[in-house]
């Protein structure tokens, strides 16, 4: 699992450099996530690694309440993020976390399978927040190449979490393909 581990820590630094380069006139311009904005999803990605330490630690949902739901970025959205991407990244590598049963909204699934979406979500939104915020868009192409063989693997093409999948070339680029699967285009 050490693989997958080191791939969700660079999904993870790909979407924490673009939550830095973050400007204060920033925060309300849209992204490609149409019913967000910048801090909208910022919110979202910090909403879910506060969730993997309870999550990994057997937490279920419905114990939890709502100190996960609605605004948790507070007065300092940056070090938020900065708190709740360690404490999750720091769960994660703890032993044994992978083997886990989690108990997640939709059933109880493997920890290897809650962190590949974990992954897969920091890969596809550190490309709608660079977009958001006219940052650097490329995505580590061996991250975006194996994300994308998992993605494809998962069939996670449209669905209910994505807009519809977007035509690409065949010989599109791994990130590309990645992306339009995912219903964006580059």
């Amino acid at each position: 699992m050490a693989d997958l581990l080191d791939l969700h820590g660079q999904a993870m630094a790909e979407f924490d450099r673009r939550v830095r380069a973050v400007q204060v006139t920033q925060w309300a311009d849209p992204t490609p996530c149409t019913e967000w904005d910048v801090h909208d999803l910022i919110n979202h990605l910090v909403g879910e690694q506060l969730w993997v330490p309870f999550l990994l630690a057997g937490g279920r949902i419905e114990e939890a309440g709502e100190g996960y739901e609605g605004d948790v970025l507070g007065e300092n959205p940056i070090a938020t993020w900065e708190v709740a991407a360690r404490e999750a990244r720091n769960a994660w590598l703890q032993p044994g976390a992978t083997e886990r049963t989690v108990h997640l909204s939709f059933g109880d699934a493997p920890g290897s399978l809650y962190l590949w979406q974990m992954t897969f979500d920091l890969t596809v939104h550190a490309w709608d927040l660079a977009r958001a915020i006219g940052a650097d868009e490329s995505l580590d192409p061996a991250l975006a190449k194996t994300v994308l063989e998992w993605a494809e693997q998962q069939g996670m093409a449209g669905g209910p979490l994505f807009a519809p999948p977007v035509p690409v070339p065949e010989d599109a680029d791994p990130q590309t393909r990645l992306l339009a699967l995912s219903g964006r285009q580059r």
